[in-house]
Parts: C-alpha cells; sequence; structure tokens
C-alpha cells in the first residue's frame, strides 16, 4: 500500500466533515489541526505509540491544558481512522498515558455574598448589557445563547424564554485577514432548543423593557444587530473588575446558577434540561460544585441518620 501523508489525509478528511457537521464543528477541528496537529505531523505517514506518547508530552510541556490535548488527539484519531478507512495509511489505535485532568480548571462559582452583590449592582445600575448577566445568572444560559436572544424570544404572558439561537465567532481560513467571523445558528441539540422559565424577580426586570422594545431587535443591543460575545464577555470582565469581584470566566456565571439550583434541591433531571444538556452526566460532571459546608452537610446528615438506626 503506498501510504499518504497525514496532512493530505487530513485534507480528505475536512472535505468529507464540511458536508456532514456544522460549519462551527468544522472551524474547531481545522483549528485545533492547523495549529497543533499538521505543524508537528503533516509530513509525516503514520505515527506509531511511542511517538504518539512523545507527541502528547510535548504538547504538555509547551502548556495545553489537558483538555485541550485530549481534543488534539481525538481530531488525530478521527484522522487517522478515515485514513486507514480509505486505505490511504496504515494504523492502529495508540496505546498512550494521556495527561491527567485538571477537572473543571479555573472555572469558578461566585458565592452567596458575591453573586447578591453582583445582583444588587445590577438592578440598581440598569443596562441591557447587564440584563444580559442578571439573564444568566437566573437561567444558567450560555453566552452566545444571550447574544443571540431577541425580545420576540421572550414570552412574559407564560413568563417563558425559548432559546432558539447562538452566536459564536469560528475560525474561518478564507476570511483575510481576520481569519475569523461571527456566524447565527441554531442550537447544536436538539436538547439545547429548549425554554426556560422564568423568576418572578427576572420578569419584573423585563416587563417595562417589552412594552418599548422592538420585537425583532436583539436584547443585548436593542437594535437588528446583535452584540458578538467577545464584547460582551470584556463587557463583563471590566464590570467585575470594578466590583472587585473575582476575575472568573463567564462561563463561571453559568456553573454558579447550577451550583445555586443543587444547593436549592432542584433535581439534576430538571436542572440538567433547563441548561440544554442532552445527558444528565454533563451536569453531573461539570456543573456540580459542593462547597465544604455542602459536604459537612451530607456528613451531618449521615451520621444523623446512623445514630436513628442506633436508638
Amino acid at each position: 500500500m503506498r501510504q499518504t501523508t497525514i496532512g493530505s489525509v487530513y485534507d480528505e478528511w475536512i472535505r468529507m466533515k464540511r458536508r456532514m457537521v456544522r460549519n462551527s464543528t468544522v472551524a474547531t477541528y481545522s483549528t485545533i489541526a492547523e495549529k497543533h496537529i499538521l505543524p508537528a505531523l503533516g509530513s509525516m505517514h503514520t505515527i506509531d505509540d511511542a511517538g504518539m506518547q512523545a507527541f502528547i508530552e510535548t504538547m504538555t510541556e509547551e502548556g495545553l491544558s489537558p483538555k485541550m490535548v485530549k481534543d488534539v488527539v481525538a481530531v488525530l484519531r478521527m484522522v487517522m481512522a478515515y485514513g486507514k478507512k480509505r486505505g490511504f495509511t496504515e494504523w492502529h489505535d495508540w496505546d498512550v498515558r494521556m495527561p491527567p485532568s485538571n477537572g473543571t480548571g479555573d472555572v469558578r462559582v461566585l458565592t452567596y455574598t458575591q453573586q447578591r452583590a453582583l445582583m444588587k449592582h445590577l438592578r440598581l445600575n440598569f443596562s441591557l448589557r447587564g440584563l444580559g448577566i442578571y439573564m444568566c445568572l437566573c437561567t444558567g444560559m450560555r453566552i452566545g445563547e444571550i447574544c443571540a436572544l431577541k425580545w420576540s424570544d421572550i414570552d412574559m404572558h407564560s413568563r417563558l424564554i425559548s432559546i432558539n439561537h447562538t452566536i459564536e465567532r469560528i475560525y474561518d481560513r478564507n476570511n483575510w485577514p481576520k481569519r475569523t467571523k461571527v456566524v447565527i445558528n441554531t442550537p447544536k441539540t436538539a436538547s439545547s432548543r429548549r425554554e426556560i422559565p422564568m423568576s418572578p424577580d427576572l420578569a419584573s426586570m423585563l416587563r417595562p423593557m417589552m412594552a418599548l422594545a422592538n420585537a425583532d431587535n436583539y436584547v443585548l443591543s436593542n437594535t437588528a444587530k446583535p452584540v458578538e460575545p467577545r464584547i460582551f464577555r470584556h463587557y463583563y470582565q471590566q464590570l467585575m473588575k470594578r466590583l472587585g469581584l473575582p476575575p472568573m470566566k463567564f462561563h463561571g456565571l453559568r456553573h454558579t446558577f447550577a451550583t445555586r439550583c443543587i444547593e436549592s434541591r432542584c433535581d439534576y433531571k430538571t436542572l440538567s434540561a433547563i441548561l440544554g444538556h442532552a445527558n444528565i452526566n454533563t451536569t453531573l460532571n461539570l456543573y456540580v460544585h459542593p462547597d465544604m459546608s455542602q459536604k459537612r452537610r451530607c456528613i451531618n446528615k449521615m451520621m444523623r441518620t446512623v445514630m436513628r438506626e442506633e436508638k
């Protein structure tokens, strides 16, 4: 068999993927391949266990997170499996050690005191972008979902917010010189397209705006043009800095919402539906952050049960 280089196999594979998956998914694959795989391995015909282990260790030494290393390996594995199936290259799946996971990394959650301070400031100093932050704390919406939200997605009669679209900035190698572009898509999965109930507190903030807003406008801008996620993220970061709150990623607001729901004894299945997860395990693995007080309550509750049984 005349073997083909990994770079050539990738070119064939990504052309096939463009016909099958969303543009944002293709952009993710392309970014990973062009930044990490092709410069190191593109001219090779295959890679064995030892070579793959060395590649993993090099990525780790260069500072890539365990999750990113895992993503790079996953893309390369798809490319190599495709090449083997088409007869372009010889390959067997690697027996390698992956770097240990660091869990949720630097994604934090706000304490009760921090959350109350932030929400109080947002109520007293109303702005549309501040409303977006408030909505995330009340609904757990993703940043792209908030940026894509229109006034028409909000139903004050039933007090429901419909998640129908999301905004993403994706890699586009043909978009010179920017190399990225903003796209508005439907959510990636059926479960992400959902309805979220409004709390009375959030409804009271939205009601005055609904009487004045154009239904076709985006909420964060109140115009026909949306605010893109990186601009909204910058606004959030500056606000947190100004208020003396921790430099937490915007996604930490979603984690904070989920954690508060768990602390309020919301069942995991319901929370998973609110967050738009296709699998409840995603909710359990990523969005449940028991703090020390919760751990104490859990142990104390267990011991009270044991002691009652003894009596």
